[in-house]
């Protein structure tokens, strides 16, 4: 099953794709578009050409946990995003998934100023992965309960 993550922000929005068999995560990509419409129809259009079955959007809560502005703006969007593909769209908590972000690519030595195309697509890489070893784990519970 191919999953596609999103990292929505307001000038980016990064993007992973895992691999067919929903195992790795494989191809990235950036929208830079502070329109969302742009977005919405960009993103569809990704789905479809990747052949995605479902789709985890970055959930942004707080750090106490809370929704703000910026996660009510996701949770909206995933819902026209829905709408669009027919799609599942997850919400995924992803606090910190940016600031994770910022330190691998320091870790590969990229400076500050030359992360801003790079940074929104290493995130949705960690939205991806952390989901992926999700449902890896549910799966094995399933299957040891079923045992």
């Amino acid at each position: 099953m191919r999953i596609m993550a999103v990292d929505y922000g307001d000038a980016r929005t990064g993007v992973a794709v895992s691999d067919p068999t929903g195992f790795l995560a494989g191809q990235t990509f950036l929208i830079k578009s502070r329109k969302e419409d742009v977005v919405l129809s960009e993103l569809a259009a990704l789905a479809e050409k990747q052949g995605a079955q479902e789709i985890v959007m970055g959930y942004p809560k707080n750090m106490d946990g809370t929704v703000g502005p910026r996660a009510e703006k996701c949770d909206a969007l995933a819902g026209k995003l829905r709408e669009l593909t027919g799609l599942p769209v997850i919400l995924w908590d992803e606090r910190r998934t940016t600031v994770a972000a910022h330190q691998i690519l320091g870790g590969q030595g990229i400076r500050a100023k030359n992360r801003k195309d790079k940074v929104d697509s290493v995130a949705a890489t960690l939205i991806l992965e952390g989901y992926l070893t999700w449902k890896k784990t549910q799966e094995q519970r399933q299957k040891e309960a079923e045992e």
